[in-house]
Protein backbone atom coordinates (compact mmCIF):
# COMPACT_ATOMS: atom_id res chain seq x y z
CA UNK A 1 0.00 0.00 0.00
CA UNK A 2 1.93 2.79 -1.21
CA UNK A 3 1.78 6.34 0.16
CA UNK A 4 2.51 9.72 -0.50
CA UNK A 5 3.35 12.36 1.90
CA UNK A 6 2.89 15.69 1.46
CA UNK A 7 4.99 18.61 1.93
CA UNK A 8 3.81 22.25 1.71
CA UNK A 9 6.01 25.56 1.84
CA UNK A 10 3.57 27.62 0.19
CA UNK A 11 1.57 25.62 -2.00
CA UNK A 12 0.58 22.53 -2.85
CA UNK A 13 1.02 20.31 -5.85
CA UNK A 14 -0.86 17.10 -5.77
CA UNK A 15 0.65 15.67 -9.25
CA UNK A 16 1.90 12.17 -7.77
CA UNK A 17 -1.88 11.27 -6.41
CA UNK A 18 -3.97 8.71 -7.85
CA UNK A 19 -7.87 9.21 -8.02
CA UNK A 20 -8.20 7.09 -4.84
CA UNK A 21 -5.25 9.24 -2.75
CA UNK A 22 -6.48 12.53 -4.16
CA UNK A 23 -10.34 11.53 -2.29
CA UNK A 24 -8.51 10.72 0.63
CA UNK A 25 -6.69 13.72 0.49
CA UNK A 26 -10.28 15.68 0.34
CA UNK A 27 -11.68 13.82 3.37
CA UNK A 28 -8.53 14.39 5.29
CA UNK A 29 -9.38 18.21 4.76
CA UNK A 30 -12.62 17.94 5.72
CA UNK A 31 -11.69 16.46 8.96
CA UNK A 32 -9.22 18.49 9.70
CA UNK A 33 -11.17 21.38 9.31
CA UNK A 34 -13.81 20.08 11.42
CA UNK A 35 -11.35 19.61 14.22
CA UNK A 36 -9.89 22.97 13.75
CA UNK A 37 -13.60 24.72 13.91
CA UNK A 38 -14.40 23.01 17.03
CA UNK A 39 -11.40 23.94 18.73
CA UNK A 40 -11.70 27.18 18.06
CA UNK A 41 -15.28 27.44 19.31
CA UNK A 42 -13.71 26.54 22.67
CA UNK A 43 -15.58 22.83 22.13
CA UNK A 44 -13.91 19.75 23.74
CA UNK A 45 -14.11 16.02 22.45
CA UNK A 46 -17.75 15.93 22.92
CA UNK A 47 -19.16 19.14 21.78
CA UNK A 48 -19.07 20.58 24.96
CA UNK A 49 -17.15 23.55 26.80
CA UNK A 50 -13.50 22.62 27.03
CA UNK A 51 -11.83 22.36 30.06
CA UNK A 52 -11.23 25.90 32.09
CA UNK A 53 -7.77 27.46 32.14
CA UNK A 54 -6.26 27.50 34.92
CA UNK A 55 -6.61 30.93 36.71
CA UNK A 56 -2.92 32.52 36.12
CA UNK A 57 -2.86 31.64 32.72
CA UNK A 58 -6.39 33.05 31.74
CA UNK A 59 -5.06 36.37 33.56
CA UNK A 60 -1.95 36.08 31.49
CA UNK A 61 -3.68 35.38 28.37
CA UNK A 62 -6.87 37.93 28.79
CA UNK A 63 -4.42 40.73 29.33
CA UNK A 64 -2.80 40.04 26.09
CA UNK A 65 -6.06 40.25 24.37
CA UNK A 66 -6.55 36.24 22.99
CA UNK A 67 -9.55 36.01 25.75
CA UNK A 68 -9.96 33.52 28.71
CA UNK A 69 -11.21 30.13 26.27
CA UNK A 70 -9.11 27.13 25.59
CA UNK A 71 -9.08 27.44 21.70
CA UNK A 72 -5.65 26.95 21.32
CA UNK A 73 -4.92 29.77 19.34
CA UNK A 74 -2.75 31.99 21.28
CA UNK A 75 -0.01 32.41 18.59
CA UNK A 76 -2.02 30.51 15.76
CA UNK A 77 0.61 28.55 14.97
CA UNK A 78 -0.04 25.05 16.33
CA UNK A 79 -3.68 25.02 14.70
CA UNK A 80 -2.12 26.78 11.64
CA UNK A 81 0.90 23.81 11.32
CA UNK A 82 -2.18 20.96 11.71
CA UNK A 83 -2.46 19.84 8.35
CA UNK A 84 -2.65 16.42 6.27
CA UNK A 85 0.55 15.27 6.43
CA UNK A 86 0.09 11.66 4.50
CA UNK A 87 -2.08 9.90 2.19
CA UNK A 88 -2.83 6.77 1.20
CA UNK A 89 -5.34 4.96 -0.31
CA UNK A 90 -7.21 4.05 2.80
CA UNK A 91 -5.63 6.32 5.44
CA UNK A 92 -5.12 9.93 5.67
CA UNK A 93 -2.58 11.13 8.38
CA UNK A 94 -2.78 14.16 9.82
CA UNK A 95 0.08 16.33 12.40
CA UNK A 96 1.90 19.05 13.67
CA UNK A 97 5.04 19.88 11.38
CA UNK A 98 7.24 21.90 13.49
CA UNK A 99 8.75 20.38 16.68
CA UNK A 100 8.04 22.99 18.88
CA UNK A 101 4.41 22.84 17.98
CA UNK A 102 4.31 18.97 17.95
CA UNK A 103 5.57 19.52 21.80
CA UNK A 104 2.49 21.79 22.55
CA UNK A 105 0.16 19.26 21.23
CA UNK A 106 1.82 16.62 22.75
CA UNK A 107 1.47 18.46 26.18
CA UNK A 108 -2.28 20.09 25.40
CA UNK A 109 -3.33 16.69 24.54
CA UNK A 110 -2.63 15.32 28.15
CA UNK A 111 -4.79 18.34 29.93
CA UNK A 112 -7.54 17.64 27.29
CA UNK A 113 -7.51 15.42 23.94
CA UNK A 114 -7.97 17.51 21.02
CA UNK A 115 -6.94 15.64 18.01
CA UNK A 116 -9.89 13.86 18.22
CA UNK A 117 -13.17 13.53 16.38
CA UNK A 118 -16.16 14.45 18.09
CA UNK A 119 -19.71 13.33 16.80
CA UNK A 120 -20.49 16.38 15.23
CA UNK A 121 -16.71 16.08 13.30
CA UNK A 122 -17.42 12.42 12.60
CA UNK A 123 -21.09 13.25 11.38
CA UNK A 124 -19.09 15.88 9.03
CA UNK A 125 -16.32 13.70 7.62
CA UNK A 126 -19.36 10.93 6.60
CA UNK A 127 -20.96 13.29 4.73
CA UNK A 128 -17.23 14.51 2.98
CA UNK A 129 -17.33 10.67 1.86
CA UNK A 130 -21.10 10.30 0.88
CA UNK A 131 -19.82 13.34 -1.60
CA UNK A 132 -16.84 12.22 -2.95
CA UNK A 133 -18.10 8.86 -3.49
CA UNK A 134 -21.01 10.65 -5.48
CA UNK A 135 -18.22 12.05 -7.43
CA UNK A 136 -16.20 8.93 -8.27
CA UNK A 137 -19.71 6.78 -8.67
CA UNK A 138 -19.75 7.23 -12.44
CA UNK A 139 -15.95 6.09 -12.81
CA UNK A 140 -16.17 3.55 -10.88
CA UNK A 141 -18.74 2.06 -12.54
CA UNK A 142 -17.03 2.53 -15.82
CA UNK A 143 -13.91 1.07 -14.63
CA UNK A 144 -16.19 -1.92 -13.41
CA UNK A 145 -17.33 -2.28 -16.59
CA UNK A 146 -14.11 -2.33 -18.65
CA UNK A 147 -13.06 -4.83 -16.46
CA UNK A 148 -10.57 -3.08 -14.63
CA UNK A 149 -9.58 -3.89 -10.78
CA UNK A 150 -12.36 -5.85 -8.96
CA UNK A 151 -11.81 -5.17 -5.36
Amino acid sequence: MPSVRIYQKKQIRLDLLNVRQTAMFKIGNVGVAAVKNRLTAAQGPTDSPAKPLTKRYAIWKTKRGKGNRRNLTFTGDLLRNFQVRTVSENRAKASVSTRKDRIKAWVNQKIEPWVVFSPKNTAAVVEATRRVLRELRPRLLLERSLGGKQR
